[in-house]
């Protein structure tokens, strides 16, 4: 890496718990489907040329190439972007995979998606996020369709609780099972929409809450679902869904439904996706941890509480309820309760290793075999029923599914899974998770498909790819770290303070907040102050609180979605946040102009899933700090920094707190990663830097 640049004289240099395969086992496709023949479209019908062709990228993104008569006035040549579909094409041409990394600005979306459709393949493009699925098809393919493309044919696929059940809310019309005045004027508005939409996709209802418990009684969950022998099957939204995906060219998902797919063929429970033949992976560096959520097992309180719930509800709808059958559901939610309540009362995520289970089953039998009992009760009822409707059918295989996860979880020894469970607020979790999943992908998706490409703008460690490919058993792709589209050492200014205590300092949180007051003030609030956990946020937002003028935001106060909105229109407003506004999150212009990071984000090193891979490296002879650790931290601390510079005209100051970055041997790893900053370790500097960009 090049020498770094100086702003002035005297300058120097856990996890969410995730939707679950037993949740998504949502889109098994009917026996008599057939992969469709679809059009041919490696060749691009450019209207903005009026002729037919097969062009080079050059010809595309190169100067005064398509691109750039396409958009007269609003695009400019990027040079890393037309590398990265050179990349892009290579790999579809020659058949082999590709990992890039391509910063902000450089224009990657573009850079795939015009490769992907010469290709004349059938593309799946997974996305990290369900908003950057609706960011591609509402943006991005209506531009290429225009002006490219006019014949492409694209399909967005998501989780089926995405969408809503007509069958559902045709039963519920008919039955007093709505609660208060709010829901029933939402059942109203829901009811008009249906007659309108064409997708069922909640995402266009704005005015139902992220957690409306009346949508979990309207989605077209698969555990709920008759599949063919439903009446409103034709018009189902999930079967046009599916029929829209058999046709398309391109398949846009999000990670959370690919491996879904995945995992499911793996278990030969079928498939979600039709057949493909390449797939690009966009924000590739949340792979590993979403493959281990899908590849692990997991059960919570919740599921057997939804069971009930949904067994209840089917019984009523079908006037099956009898007082029998609904002791069974009562009985359920009963050794649920008593179940789970005997797992400690604190917060966190704790080990569940081979010993702690066999102590917990041994104090706990009589509650953990009530609990498979019951479940085995509510099985026998149904099973004894003259009429076998199919939703109960279903509610039966789903005890079934439920007392086959919590067999595995108390009773399974396979090595290569981590067991541990959680407590967060009202729920408790169990969870098997995968150490490695680098030989599962391996074998499941780089050996079964002949072009992958991964791209993000985090995904080297030092400008290697070693780590990434380690994780994700990527033994054989070729390589691109494409150069910057911005001026970093212009546009943005490291603080690193001189001075300040060891963040294991006592002294640390207090002198901690001494600076976040004087970079406030000196950016007049417009900030990010990004921490690596509830407890630090939570304190240094007390110590900052009664300091500072500025609107300060709260992370847990209100939505995700709601606090950056409310950042993005509260002049000087300033966030405190934790790890899930450490990335996707997109602030261009002067509300966002300084990010606070108060320490290095090491992942804990007490997280049972953390210790299990530490573990397994340390007994293969490895160094699980330098090969593990620092390269996990590194990546998020340049996804944190990633918040600030969105476009070639932001400026901003990144302020770290840690001040291990100067003194261990291993902040000459961090400093390498980032890009190549402007860096000071004074505040006066801070100030100039601020004051030039108003």
């Amino acid at each position: 890496m090049g020498k770094r640049n100086t702003a002035a004289a005297g300058m120097d240099g856990t996890a969410v718990q995730r939707q679950k395969l037993a949740n998504d086992r949502q889109f098994t496709q009917a026996d008599d489907e057939v992969p469709m023949q679809r059009p041919d479209h490696s060749e691009i019908d450019s209207a903005a040329t009026g002729k037919t062709s097969l062009p080079n990228m050059h010809e595309v993104f190169g100067p005064g190439g398509l691109l750039e008569r396409c958009m007269i006035g609003g695009y400019e040549h990027r040079r890393a972007q037309l590398l990265m579909a050179e990349l892009v094409q290579d790999a579809f041409e020659s058949r082999h995979h590709v990992v890039v990394e391509a910063g902000t600005g450089t224009g990657k979306t573009l850079a795939y998606l015009l490769p992907a459709i010469c290709s004349g393949r059938r593309v799946v493009i997974s996305t990290a996020t369900k908003s950057l699925q609706e960011q591609l098809y509402q943006k991005d393919i209506p531009f290429l369709q225009k002006h490219f493309a006019p014949e492409l044919k694209v399909a967005v696929m998501k989780g089926r609780s995405n969408f809503l059940c007509r069958a559902k809310l045709h039963q519920i019309a008919d039955q007093p099972v709505l609660k208060g005045m709010e829901e029933m004027d939402q059942f109203r508005q829901i009811q008009d929409w249906s007659k309108l939409t064409e997708s069922g996709d909640r995402a266009e209802l704005t005015f139902l809450a992220d957690d409306s418990e009346l949508w979990t009684r309207l989605d077209a969950r698969r555990d709920t679902c008759t599949g063919q022998k439903c009446a409103d099957f034709k018009q189902c939204f999930i079967t046009a869904m599916q029929q829209r995906a058999k046709e398309a060219d391109l398949i846009i998902v999000n990670h959370h439904l690919f491996f879904a797919d995945l995992a499911l063929k793996q278990d030969d429970f079928g498939s979600i996706l039709p057949e493909y033949s390449a797939v690009v992976f966009d924000e590739a560096h949340e792979m590993e941890d979403v493959a281990s959520d899908y590849f692990g097992r997991q059960i919570s309180n919740y599921r057997f509480e939804e069971l009930a719930r949904d067994a209840d509800i089917s019984m009523r709808l079908l006037h099956l309820g009898t007082p029998t059958l609904l002791r069974r559901t009562q009985r359920i939610r009963e050794r649920s309760r008593a179940f789970f309540d005997v797992f400690p009362a604190r917060d966190g995520r704790y080990p569940f290793e081979r010993n702690e289970r066999e102590a917990f089953l041994e104090e706990h039998r009589d509650a953990y075999d009530a609990l498979t009992n019951a479940l085995k009760g509510l099985e026998t009822e149904f099973a004894a029923l003259a009429q076998k409707p199919e939703e109960l059918l279903r509610i039966s295989r789903r005890s079934f599914e439920i007392r086959q996860e919590l067999a595995f979880l108390f009773e399974s020894h396979e090595r290569n899974f981590v067991y541990w469970y959680e407590r967060r607020n009202k729920g408790v979790f169990l969870a098997a998770t995968p150490i490695d999943v680098s030989q599962v992908l391996r074998a499941r998706l780089f050996e079964q498909f002949d072009s992958i490409v991964l791209t993000s703008a985090t995904l080297t460690v030092a400008g290697r790819f070693e780590y990434i490919r380690q994780r994700l058993g990527l033994d054989h792709a070729k390589e691109g770290a494409l150069p910057p589209e911005f001026d970093w050492g212009k546009q943005a200014l490291l603080y690193m303070p001189r001075g300040i205590p060891d963040v294991r300092n006592p002294a640390f949180p207090q002198a901690a907040a001494d600076e976040i007051v004087k970079l406030l003030e000196l950016s007049e609030g417009r900030a990010f102050c990004l921490f690596t956990s509830y407890a630090q946020m939570n304190d240094l937002f007390e110590r900052v609180r009664g300091r500072v003028s500025f609107p300060l935001l709260l992370q847990g106060t209100a939505p995700r979605s709601v606090l950056l909105e409310r950042f993005k229109n509260t002049q000087g407003a300033v966030l405190f946040a934790t790890s899930s506004f450490w990335q996707g999150v997109d602030v261009p212009g002067d509300q966002l102009s300084c990010v606070i990071v108060d320490r290095l984000p090491f992942a804990v090193p007490s997280d049972p899933v953390v210790a299990a891979r530490v573990k397994a490296l340390q007994e293969d002879g490895r160094n699980a700090f330098s090969e593990f650790q620092v390269p996990q931290a590194v990546l998020s601390l340049k996804q944190g920094f990633g918040r600030l510079i969105r476009t070639k005209t932001d400026r901003g100051v990144l302020a770290l707190l840690d001040s291990r970055i100067q003194r261990m041997a291993y902040g000459k790893i961090f400093l390498e990663s980032l890009p190549e900053y402007a860096t000071t370790q004074e505040l006066s500097d801070v100030a100039r830097f601020l004051e030039k960009g108003k």
